[in-house]
């Protein structure tokens, strides 16, 4: 270790990535004299990566690199040797297709050394490339912009929502704490390793601070040839590994006698996890989906009723229906369910005593505490049509459920477009009356294509919304649910205002079953939808 001011070791581990490596590397040697080294461990690369690596530290003192002869299958042991031989009292990682934002390590560092911290923990901002947007990664578990750090002085325990930040990036970590308390990542060809490093340093209650700055930009490029691990759902190992991840951080947990915070990770399995995998299901062949549930049904299997019972009514109902039946029934309506925010959707079953359920026959499982569950947070189903011009027509109908809507008096509906490229939301300012048809309520409104246009304007030339649509009833409450598509598939046209303005629009369903529409405005617009294209094929031709 270095002698005076405390510093950061940064511990880059790299395989194979020639073409981002030294932007990494610089973004970690950017950072200043926060940072007393960059410690580069090469896992074994066959490609440029070396001879790059050998240049930088030609020109830079500060950067150290490891080379590996044999490559460890995953990213546990580079981390472990990196950290191992830091030098520095502090140590951050990184990913070698990733970057540091300016001044994050002195961010951290100055946290870490004001409050004593074991653990300093930033926001990961996650950045879609080529286009963006910008999402922080569960940005809801730190402090607000401007806001005061938050000081866990004895680990997460009063704070069990911070197991959702399975990342171990984006933090700053005391190695005496990571030493003493055993804290190491998984060796060899495992993946979803930070699920065990990060239950092993909330397991041995850790002095953290919680800071509200961005210290990470997670780079996720989904186009890429060979897509990162957690991008890689539809292979099933891919769902085994986070399975086989999440039991072990229960069993870590356990064994440090962190009960509530075992139970509290069995409870985010089911309200996060296992909702994200079967939003994705209907995408997934026959083959897949058999395996998914029995593997998915074997690991419920294993739950505490307890910790099924403290689920979100929509996690809960999902695991019951898997725990129900040995074969994938229902899938359709438990994507809806799983969808952010869970649609319940027809047909409304009951039991020979008129209870709600969820399935049919020997399978169906219980509603249960669906009747409590307040009219703001009901999973309701607005199924949508758009009929494409200048001004779409968007056509809604509401679903009454199980009789908790009509006693409510549903009366009109208003229109919210939220961008799905990093625009501001649209709100649009006429909201139409809802007429009863019996079992549902039907509207229709317009949407302007230009408006969007304007609106996206600032983020892409080509933006994409998600409709959603906010129901007003009778006493003033409003809630507001994302528009489903029902029909799916996609429609295209195009829109056109004299003199010189076009547009081409796209309304097409999401992955998880909703509205949307893709606009591309102007010649700018059809040229990155031309560009995008392109780069599918490109994409395509290289996979083959």
């Amino acid at each position: 270790m270095s002698g005076g001011e405390p510093r950061v070791s940064v511990v880059v581990i790299v395989f194979n990535d020639a073409r981002r490596i030294a932007e990494a590397v610089h973004s970690a040697l950017d950072q200043g004299d926060a940072v007393g080294e960059v410690l580069v461990v090469d896992d074994a690369s066959t490609d440029a990566t070396p001879a790059i690596l050998a240049r930088l530290a030609e020109d830079h003192p500060r950067l150290r690199v490891i080379t590996r002869e044999v490559n460890s299958g995953g990213c546990g042991t580079p981390r472990n040797e990196g950290i191992a031989a830091a030098r520095e009292r502090y140590v951050m990682l990184l990913d070698s297709d990733d970057v540091l934002p300016p001044h994050a390590a002195r961010t951290l560092l100055d946290a870490a050394t004001t409050h004593r911290a074991d653990v300093v923990a930033g926001v990961a901002v996650r950045r879609e490339l080529p286009a963006g947007p910008d999402t922080p990664w569960q940005r809801e578990l730190y402090p607000a912009d401007g806001a005061a750090p938050v000081l866990l002085p004895d680990g997460i325990g009063e704070r069990p929502a911070f197991l959702r930040d399975t990342l171990s990036a984006g933090k700053l970590y005391d190695r005496s704490f990571l030493e003493r308390s055993g804290v190491r990542f998984a060796e060899g060809d495992v993946h979803y390793e930070d699920f065990l490093f990060t239950a092993l340093v909330y397991a041995a209650r850790p002095r953290l601070v919680a800071i509200a700055e961005p210290v990470y930009h997670w780079h996720v490029r989904r186009a890429a040839g060979r897509q990162s691990i957690s991008l890689r759902r539809d292979e099933i190992r891919n769902w085994r590994d986070r399975v086989d991840a999440h039991a072990e951080t229960v069993r870590v947990l356990e064994k440090a006698g962190e009960h509530d915070l075992a139970s509290a990770a069995g409870t985010k399995f089911l309200d996060y996890d296992l909702r994200m995998y079967v939003r994705e299901l209907g995408t997934r062949p026959a083959g897949y989906q058999a395996e998914w549930w029995r593997i998915t049904r074997e690991h419920l299997g294993g739950f505490d009723p307890a910790v099924l019972s403290a689920a979100k009514p929509a996690g809960r109902w999902i695991a019951a229906v898997i725990l129900a039946s040995e074969q994938p029934v229902e899938v359709a309506r438990l994507i809806e369910l799983a969808a952010g925010p869970a649609r319940l959707v027809p047909p409304y079953r009951t039991d020979d005593e008129g209870r709600p359920v969820l399935g049919r026959g020997a399978a169906a499982v219980p509603l249960d505490g669906l009747e409590k569950i307040s009219l703001g947070r009901l999973p309701l189903a607005v199924d949508g049509a758009v009929r494409i011009g200048r001004r779409c027509e968007v056509r809604l109908r509401l679903h009454e459920l199980y009789g908790r809507l009509a006693p409510a008096e549903p009366e009109s509906v208003s229109l919210e477009l939220r961008s799905r490229s990093g625009a501001e939301p649209v709100a649009l300012r006429h909201p139409a009356p809802l007429v009863n048809s019996g079992e549902t309520w039907n509207a229709a409104l317009k949407v302007d294509v230009f408006e969007l246009v304007r609106a996206g304007r600032a983020a892409a030339p080509m933006t994409a919304w998600t409709i959603w649509a906010n129901i007003r009833f009778a006493d003033g409450r409003t809630v507001g649910t994302a528009v489903r598509a029902p029909g799916g598939g996609a429609r295209r046209s195009f829109a056109y205002r004299p003199p010189l303005a076009f547009a081409l629009v796209q309304a097409y369903t999401t992955g998880s079953g909703g509205l949307a529409l893709r606009i591309a405005g102007g010649l700018s617009g059809v040229r990155e939808v031309a560009a995008g294209r392109l780069t599918r094929l490109l994409v395509q031709l290289g996979r083959h």
